[in-house]
Parts: structure tokens; sequence; C-alpha cells
């Protein structure tokens, strides 16, 4: 398959075959081999880190341009937060960075050093939960779950920062946090149970 006169259907079948990894560098004039590539990424020695997550510290050996978001569910095994777009847009990595809400797709590990780190699993105390998390079940502010993690984390920020006031406050607040089931009813509802709830800052 390395003749210049390759018929298109040809090289569509070929591209099937082969799942398109070697066609770069037989038919792309100037592309490099995935080998040639790889072998031309520039290497970074580990960095030791520092996190302290829901009130412990962790050492960890991390390759400098490792997120918090990886650091936290591939190093840490706390997949409570959740890949979702990861480009900051959707919301289900959220977690609290000395109480303000953060993307931590967007954070990388190494910046989030001497601060405290706080994530779903953290919310609450033993047996204990969140009243954020007992509002969430409540009034059934979820369906696939996927983004709950990081709504309980957003929804107890927009609390601590005062902008439960109405539903359209919550509503404009939480506008950083997609739920592709449409919750968004139950949500708001949940935010402002927890709100009126003692405690409900804990955590933000």
């Amino acid at each position: 398959m390395t003749s210049p006169d390759v018929t298109r259907r040809e090289l569509l079948e070929y591209t099937a075959l082969t799942g398109g990894v070697l066609l770069g560098g037989q038919f792309m004039p100037g592309a490099m081999s995935l080998a040639v590539a790889q072998e031309a990424r520039p290497t970074s020695s580990p960095l030791e880190v520092v996190l302290r997550v829901n009130g412990e510290e962790h050492r960890l050996s991390l390759d400098p341009r490792t997120t918090l978001l990886d650091a936290l569910r591939e190093h840490l095994q706390l997949t409570g937060s959740k890949k979702g777009c990861g480009l900051g847009q959707c919301g289900a990595c959220t977690v609290l960075i000395d109480g303000k809400r953060v993307k931590s797709c967007l954070n990388l590990a190494a910046l989030s050093e001497a601060r405290e780190i706080t994530t779903i699993e953290g919310l609450a105390q033993g047996d204990k939960l969140h009243p954020l998390q007992t509002a969430f079940i409540e009034r059934d502010a979820f369906q696939c779950g996927y983004c709950t993690s990081g709504q309980i984390m957003a929804g107890v920020a927009c609390i601590s920062e005062g902008h439960a006031g109405s539903p359209e406050e919550i509503r404009e607040w939480m506008s950083g946090n997609i739920c592709r089931c449409g919750a968004y009813d139950g949500i708001v509802a949940a935010i402002q149970d927890a709100a009126a709830a003692p405690g409900s800052v804990r955590g933000g």
C-alpha cells in the first residue's frame, strides 16, 4: 500500500484495518511516523508534590503536567471527581481549594501544594452526610449521577459564597455545572434546602 496511485476505496479499507495508525507516515508528505513522534516528545523529570486532600497529606511523584484531577483519580484513587469534558466547561470535576470551587481538570497538581483540597469524599463526617448530600437524595436531584459530585461541590461553594438567596440566583451561580439529564429543578431545590440547614457551609 505504498503506491502513489492508491485509490480512495483502498485507502479507506486500509484505514479500517490498521486504525489509521500508519497512514500518516505513508500518505502524508512530511508527516512523522508514530514512533518518531513519540521519540520526539520532550521528557519531564518527576516532581515531588505534597497534596493536602480532605485533611490528609499525600506525597506523590508526578509528571509536572499532571492535572489535579488526574492526581486525585489516578494516584490517590479518589474517583468521586469525574472526568467530563476536560476543558473546564461541564463542571463534573469540581473540587474545593481553600473553600473555593475549582475545575480540577484545568489545575496542575504541582500548583495545588500548600492548599486545602476538598473532594466529594471529604464532605461527609463518617456516616453523617453533608446537608447538601442529604438534600440531593431527598430532592431526587440526580439521575445518571455522573455530574452529581461536581454539582454538590459547586453547590457547597454556592451556599458558602452567599449565592443561594433565590432559585434564579442559584441557577446563575451554578451555570458552570452541566447536568445532561436535566435534573436542574431538583438541584436548585436541594441547594435551597441545604442553605437553610445548620452546618451547610462545612467543607466550603
